[in-house]
C-alpha cells in the first residue's frame, strides 16, 4: 500500500513537472521570457534536491532562458555544477551543453563554444537524435558570430530540414529567420526578403512575439538596404513598438536607432535626432555598448547634415570612444568614416583622405561604406585638385553600386536600391559639370534612369538597350525628329540638358529643395479643379520660367519635346506649365509632348506600314466586384466610341463579366496593336508592382496586378489605361513613376497613356479618346493624336469646365522601346 500510494504521488508530481516545463517552454519560444523564468523558478523550488532529473530540467531552462536575456555568464555560472551520472547521455545533457556553448559563442570565446557543440552532437547522435536539428541551429549562429556565411547558411538549411521533417514550426521558424539574416549579410536582399517573410507568417501563427518583432526589424532592414525608406520605417517602428511592450529594451534599442537612420535617410532631421537621441539614452544607461557606439554615430551624422561640424565631432570621439571600449570593429570603421567626413567638411584634406582610405583597406564590410568611402574620397581629390584621381574613385564608387544593385534578383526589390545612394551620382555629375565635361555628366545622369525597365526590356528579344548602344544624344534627337529635355534634380545643384540634332546644351538648375515645393503646389493645384490659368498662374509661370524657359531659343514653335523628368517633375505635367507674356498660356498651346525613360531606351518612332492591319483588344465597363469600385457611368459611351475607330473584324472586346484578368491574360494580347482599358485603377504606394486594373470577379480574383502584366509581352504600339492612377503615385530615384503604365512598358508596349492622378468620371474623357482614336485614324501617331484631342476639348465651345487641365490634362503618353 506504502509503496503504490508513494508511487501515485510521484506520478502526479512528475505529471504536473512535466506541464509546468511545457509550458516553460512554450513560453520561452513565444519570446515571454520574464514569465518563462518565474515558472522555472518557481518550478525548481518544488525540486530542490540535485539528484532529481527535474531539478536539472528545470536548470538547464533556466540557464537557456538567461542566454536569451544576454546573462550569458550568469547562465553558465548556473551550469557550472556536472550533471549526475545518470544523466550525462540523455537530452538533459544535449541541452545542457548547447546552451553552454550558445554562451561562449555569445561572449565571442568561439573555439570552446565548437567544442561543446560538437559533444552536443555526439551525445544527441547517440540518445536523442531529435534535437540534431537545435544543435545545427547553434553551430549556423556561432558559424555567422565568426561571419562566415557559407558555414552559417548550410548549417541553417540542415536545420530547417530538420524543422521540416520533424514537423517542429518553432524550429523551422528560427532557421528561416537566420537564413534570412545570412542572406542580408551577404547582401542577398530580395532571398532575405522571402525567409523573413516565411518565418514571419510562422512567427505570428505561433504567437512567437519576440521572433515576431526581431524579423520584422531584419525585414526592415533588407528593404532599407534597398533604399525603400518608407517600407522599412514602418517594419522598424513595428519592431521597436513590439519590443518596447515586451520589455527588451536592448532590442528595442536597435530599432529605435534604425529609425531614427531612416529618418536621416527621408531628410526628417527633427524626428531622426529624437529617436537616435532616445536609443543613445537607452543604450547609455544599460551599458550597452555597440549599440552605444551605432547611436552615437547615427547622432554624428544627423548633425553633420544639419551644418553643425562641431557637435557631429563631439559625437563622433564619443563613437571612437564607444566602439574600443566594446571591441566592436564594425562600429569603429562607421566612426572613422564620420571622422572623414568631418575633416572633410573642414577642409582638413590630408587627414580625411587618411580617413576614407583606412575604410577602404578593411577587406570585409557592407557594399555601402565601400561606395561611400569611395565617394567621399574622390571629393577629396576633387579639392586637392588631383580631377584624374578623383575621376578614379568615383568610377569604382558607381562600380561598386552597380555590382550591389545586380546581385538583386527581383524587379520590385531592385526598383528602390538606388534610393540610398544617389546622392552619389549626384556627386559625379557634380564634378562633371564642374569640369566642363557636359556630355559625360549627361551620361552619368542617365545612367540612373529606369534600369530595371532597361534590363528587363534588354532580357527580351526586343533588346532595346543594344539598339542604342553607340548612339549619341544628338543623334537620337535627329531621329526622333524632337528636341529632348533632360532632367536632374540634386541635392545642391540641379540641371537640364537640352539635346538637339546639331547640339547639346546645359543649364544649372536651381536645388531639388527649390523646386520640390513649387511642383508640389502647383500639381495639388491643378488636382484641385482650379482654373490656374485664370486665377492661380504664379507656380505654373514659376515653373515654366525655371524649368523650360532656359531652353525657349533650342525649342521651335510647335516642336516635338521628349521629356525625361527626374524626382518629383514625374507627377507634373508639363504641358499644363503657363507661359508668361502679353497673353498667358498652357505650353501644350506651343509643343507636342511626351515623357520617356531613358536615353538608353530609345523612345519609340515607330509608325504602322501602310496597309497594315489596326487591332484592338478593348477591355472595359466591367460588373461592380466590390463597392469600393462601383460602375462607370461614362464607360458604356467611351467603349462605343473606341470601338467605332476598328472595324468588327480587327477588334476584340471583353466587357461586362467577360472583362476578367483571366481573360485578358488568355487571349495573347500579344497580337493586338491596340489595347485600351475603360475602368478603374488603383496604385499602390508601398508596393507598386500591386497597382492593379480593376475588373469583372472571377472566382476570388478580379484584380489585373501590374506583376501580372509584365510576364506577358505586349507589343502593342500604345496601351491606354483610361482608368484611375494608371501611372502610378511613387516616384523611384532614377526608375522614375511605377504602376501601371511602367508594367506596360516593361512588358514591351511602344507607349502607354496612364493618368497621374484620379480621373473624374466626366463625358471629358470618352470625348478625348474619341477624338485621339480619330487622330491615329488619319495616320498621326499617339503623340500627336493625344495632343490634338486635349487640345480639342480645351479649345471646345461646349462646357467650359472642361478647360481646366483637371479634366485633359491627367492622362500622358509614357514612350518606350
Amino acid at each position: 500500500m506504502l509503496s503504490l500510494g508513494f508511487v501515485g504521488c510521484r506520478s502526479d508530481a512528475t505529471d504536473s513537472a512535466k506541464t509546468a516545463y511545457d509550458e516553460a517552454w512554450l513560453l520561452l519560444n513565444r519570446g515571454e521570457l520574464s514569465k518563462a523564468l518565474a515558472r522555472c523558478e518557481s518550478s525548481l523550488t518544488a525540486f530542490p534536491s540535485t539528484s532529481d532529473p527535474w531539478h536539472w530540467r528545470f536548470t538547464t531552462l533556466k540557464a537557456e532562458i538567461l542566454v536569451r536575456q544576454r546573462s550569458h555568464k550568469e547562465a553558465l555560472a548556473l551550469l557550472a555544477p556536472e550533471l549526475p551520472l545518470p544523466l550525462q547521455n540523455g537530452d538533459i545533457a544535449v541541452w545542457r551543453k548547447m546552451t553552454q556553448g550558445t554562451a561562449h559563442a555569445f561572449l565571442l570565446e568561439f573555439d570552446r563554444a565548437e567544442q561543446l557543440f560538437g559533444e552536443a552532437e555526439t551525445l544527441s547522435q547517440r540518445s536523442d537524435p531529435s534535437l540534431l536539428g537545435e544543435v545545427e541551429l547553434r553551430r549556423g549562429t556561432l558559424s555567422f558570430l565568426r561571419d562566415d556565411w557559407t558555414a552559417a547558411e548550410s548549417h541553417y538549411r540542415k536545420a530547417l530540414t530538420t524543422a521540416l521533417a520533424q514537423n517542429d514550426h518553432f524550429l523551422e521558424a528560427a532557421a528561416r529567420g537566420s537564413l534570412g539574416l545570412v542572406a542580408s549579410r551577404q547582401e542577398r536582399y530580395d532571398e532575405s526578403i522571402d525567409w523573413n517573410s516565411g518565418a514571419l507568417r510562422l512567427s505570428q501563427a505561433l504567437g512567437a512575439q519576440t521572433s515576431s518583432a526581431r524579423i520584422l526589424g531584419n525585414l526592415g532592414w533588407s528593404y532599407f538596404e534597398m533604399g525603400d525608406f518608407e517600407q522599412s520605417l514602418s517594419l522598424f517602428q513595428k519592431a521597436e513598438e513590439s519590443f518596447a511592450q515586451l520589455g527588451a529594451t536592448g532590442s528595442q534599442i536597435k530599432w529605435l536607432n534604425n529609425a531614427g537612420v531612416t529618418h536621416y535617410y527621408l531628410g526628417e532631421y527633427d524626428l531622426a535626432e529624437k529617436e537616435s537621441g532616445q536609443a543613445f539614452t537607452l543604450a547609455r544607461g544599460m551599458g550597452e555598448g555597440v549599440a552605444a557606439t551605432e547611436c552615437v554615430n547615427s547622432l554624428s551624422s544627423i548633425a553633420l547634415a544639419e551644418g553643425k561640424v562641431e557637435l557631429a565631432e563631439k559625437y563622433n570621439l564619443e563613437a571612437h570612444q564607444a566602439a574600443r571600449l566594446a571591441s566592436f570593429e564594425d562600429g569603429e570603421i562607421a566612426a572613422t568614416l564620420m571622422s572623414g567626413r568631418i575633416e572633410l567638411a573642414r577642409k582638413h584634406l590630408a587627414q580625411a583622405e587618411r580617413d576614407f582610405t583606412k575604410v577602404l583597406d578593411r577587406q570585409k564590410g557592407e557594399s555601402a561604406l565601400h561606395w561611400e568611402a569611395e565617394a567621399r574620397l574622390a571629393k577629396v581629390y576633387d579639392e586637392e585638385g588631383q580631377a584624374g584621381k578623383a575621376e578614379v574613385e568615383y568610377k569604382r564608387s558607381i562600380e561598386t553600386i552597380q555590382a550591389a544593385r545586380h546581385s538583386v534578383g527581383q524587379d520590385e526589390l531592385r526598383l528602390s536600391f538606388l534610393s540610398s545612394a544617389i546622392d552619389f551620382y549626384d556627386d559625379y555629375v557634380d564634378f562633371l559639370i564642374q569640369h566642363h565635361r557636359v556630355e559625360d555628366a549627361l551620361r552619368i545622369a542617365d545612367l540612373t534612369r529606369s534600369q530595371t525597365l532597361v534590363e528587363g526590356l534588354a532580357s527580351s528579344s526586343k533588346l532595346p538597350a543594344a539598339s542604342a548602344a553607340g548612339q549619341s544624344p544628338r543623334e537620337l534627337a535627329g531621329q526622333l525628329h524632337a528636341t529632348l529635355l533632360v532632367y536632374w534634380l540634386g541635392q545642391n545643384h540641379s540641371y537640364l540638358w537640352v539635346v538637339t540634332p546639331a547640339k547639346v546644351a546645359y543649364f544649372p538648375l536651381p536645388a531639388k529643395s527649390q523646386i520640390d515645393p513649387t511642383v508640389k503646389s502647383y500639381r495639388q493645384a491643378v488636382i484641385d479643379g482650379r482654373d490656374v490659368l485664370s486665377t492661380d498662374n504664379g507656380a505654373g509661370q514659376q515653373l515654366y520660367s525655371t524649368l523650360v524657359a532656359p531652353a525657349h531659343t533650342l525649342i521651335g514653335k510647335n516642336a516635338r519635346v521628349i521629356l525625361f523628368p527626374a524626382e518629383s517633375l514625374y507627377g507634373l505635367n508639363f504641358e499644363t506649365l503657363i507661359v508668361p507674356g502679353a497673353s498667358p498660356h498652357f505650353w501644350i498651346e506651343d509643343v507636342t509632348l511626351s515623357t520617356a525613360s531613358a536615353l538608353a531606351m530609345p523612345p519609340s518612332a515607330s509608325k504602322r506600314m501602310p496597309g497594315q492591319q489596326k487591332s484592338l483588344l478593348l477591355v472595359g465597363n466591367p460588373e461592380p466586384a466590390s463597392p469600393d469600385f462601383p460602375r462607370l457611368a461614362q464607360a458604356p459611351a467611351e467603349m462605343q466610341k473606341i470601338s467605332n475607330h476598328f472595324s468588327q473584324a480587327n477588334r476584340y472586346v471583353l466587357e461586362g463579366t467577360h472583362a476578367t484578368p483571366a481573360s485578358y491574360l488568355s487571349n495573347n494580347p500579344g497580337q493586338f496593336s491596340y489595347v485600351h482599358f475603360v475602368t478603374h485603377g488603383t496604385a499602390s504606394h508601398t508596393r507598386p508592382l500591386e497597382s492593379a486594373v480593376i475588373l469583372s470577379k472571377e472566382g476570388d480574383s478580379y484584380k489585373l496586378y501590374a506583376r501580372e502584366i509584365v510576364q506577358h509581352p505586349l507589343n502593342a504600339e500604345l496601351v491606354t489605361i483610361s482608368a484611375c492612377n494608371g501611372a502610378g503615385t511613387r516616384a523611384y530615384a532614377g526608375e522614375g513613376l511605377v504602376g501601371l503604365s511602367w508594367a506596360f512598358l516593361r512588358a514591351g508596349a511602344h507607349n502607354v497613356i496612364g493618368a497621374l492622378w484620379e480621373v473624374s468620371d466626366a463625358s471629358s474623357t470618352p470625348q478625348l479618346m474619341d477624338a485621339m482614336y480619330a487622330g491615329i485614324d488619319k495616320g498621326q501617331d499617339p503623340a500627336t493624336a493625344l495632343h490634338n484631342a486635349k487640345l480639342a476639348i480645351l479649345h471646345s465651345s461646349g462646357a467650359s469646365v472642361f478647360k481646366k487641365p483637371f479634366y485633359w490634362a491627367p492622362f500622358q503618353l509614357y514612350t518606350g522601346s
